[in-house]
């Protein structure tokens, strides 16, 4: 029955797109009183996004934690994603300190399983209406507000009104469009594929991501013993991928440093890609709108960070919002709550990812820091609490760590010269 507060809506929140943003900020609204219609377009509840990197940052374990799903996952196969560069001046690798905490981490999973967890545990939540086979075609608008949408379902077309509309219908968001949300979009200068091998042996059992100035490539480790291998060459590379995309792929891989052998494994998929894949932005909300994951922001795949923000802006909203989405609070005001600690925490990510999307090499600080990760112990892990999107670009690159960074520089330059007695012979 419809509450009193909620009179003239059928629910007080409909959120378009049951993928991990979407089910995740289900659960949440849900938890805190919210009555929620989750929509999916797709009709098979084991629908699940198949290009993706498969990968969870450990900036969005504590989402995990809250939504109850950590036991679930590393039942399933989930593994700890640890991960190793490599650059120019070698390997970073990041260590726990000898007398320090583990380094924090998250998972790699692929979304065939995750997916359908994630979207059967919504579905399980008391106050949450999963609605499949139903794709938003309209918004209901009313005095300049979003209220509710209009959708195609099995048995025709429907109406749901609702205080708020969530878009988590990823990066061609079909509510941020209908809504007019402006979108900045910024090109990126590597195209990418990626191809799923079983039994396929890594250095250490870990992630490796090879940064090569300014191709790129990774390898995942995932539950199953499924590795998740992708290449994000610059686009001077395209034609000869696109004449012999089997061959290009796998030669690139073959010519990495430490390769994996691929040729020993079993490749379990198809190589699937993207020629063209920009980044986008945008504001994050609309009068009766929200938007999180992708439809508010897509990063670039090369940093394997969508899966965690999508999990953190769906934490985010439903604390911003869940009172006023039930009537006790001012939503607009909730809204900007929401849109404030989204642009404070992913705009300067945003900003250095389009940046690097553009192919070029490393700049001066780059060089500094990341030649200083390779050589020191402590640099590895500022590096890797950066990559785990822990700490903000400015932390990362604050004075202090610059510093340190140089000190690791110049100790390395001298202890590379050899003394002048022994350079004077020769030797």
């Amino acid at each position: 029955m419809t509450k009193p507060e909620s009179a003239g809506y059928d629910y007080d929140v409909v959120i378009s797109g049951a993928s991990l943003a979407g089910s995740a900020a289900a659960i949440l609204l849900a938890r805190r009183g919210v009555r929620v219609a989750l929509l999916e377009r797709r009709s098979d509840p084991e629908a699940y996004k198949v290009l993706c990197t498969h990968s969870i940052t450990a900036n969005a374990y504590p989402v995990l934690d809250e939504l109850g799903l950590v036991p679930a996952i590393e039942k399933a196969g989930a593994v700890r994603n640890e991960a190793r560069w490599y650059t120019r001046w070698g390997w970073i690798e990041p260590r726990a300190a000898p007398t320090g905490p583990e380094l924090p981490y998250a998972y790699n999973i692929r979304r065939s399983i995750l997916d359908p967890l994630i979207r059967s545990r919504a579905s399980e939540t008391p106050g949450v209406d999963l609605l499949l086979g139903h794709q938003v075609t309209g918004l209901v608008r009313e005095a300049g507000r979003t209220t509710g949408v209009r959708a195609s379902t099995p048995q025709g077309e429907r109406e749901i009104r609702a205080r708020l509309v969530v878009g988590a219908d990823g990066k061609d968001s079909a509510v941020a469009k209908l809504a007019d949300v402006p979108v900045q979009q910024y090109e990126n200068a590597r195209f990418g594929y990626l191809a799923h091998f079983r039994n396929l042996p890594l250095h250490g059992g870990i992630g490796q991501t090879w940064f090569l100035e300014p191709d790129m490539a990774y390898a995942f480790p995932n539950d199953d013993g499924v590795t998740v291998m992708a290449v994000l060459p610059d686009k001077k590379r395209l034609p000869a991928f696109r004449e012999d995309l089997e061959g290009s792929f796998l030669s690139f891989i073959r010519a990495l440093p430490e390769a994996p052998p691929i040729d020993s494994a079993e490749r379990v998929t198809k190589i699937i890609g993207a020629v063209n894949y920009p980044l986008h932005s945008r504001k994050p909300t609309a009068p009766g709108v929200a938007l999180i994951g992708d439809a508010a922001l897509t990063g670039d795949p090369l940093w394997g960070v969508g899966c965690g923000w999508a999990l953190q802006s769906a934490q985010w909203l439903a604390e911003a919002v869940a009172p006023a989405a039930t009537g006790r609070g001012d939503l607009d005001r909730s809204l900007t709550v929401y849109e404030r600690r989204h642009r404070r925490r992913l705009r300067g990510y945003q900003y250095l990812a389009a940046d690097f999307a553009t192919a070029r090499p490393f700049n001066p600080v780059e060089r500094l820091v990341f030649s200083a990760a390779a050589r020191d112990d402590a640099a590895a892990r500022h590096m890797h609490l950066f990559a785990s999107r822990l700490i903000s670009p400015l932390r990362f690159l604050n004075p202090v760590a610059l510093a340190k960074a140089s000190v690791v520089n110049i100790k390395h330059r001298r202890a590379s010269v050899p003394p002048a007695h022994l350079s004077q012979t020769g030797a």
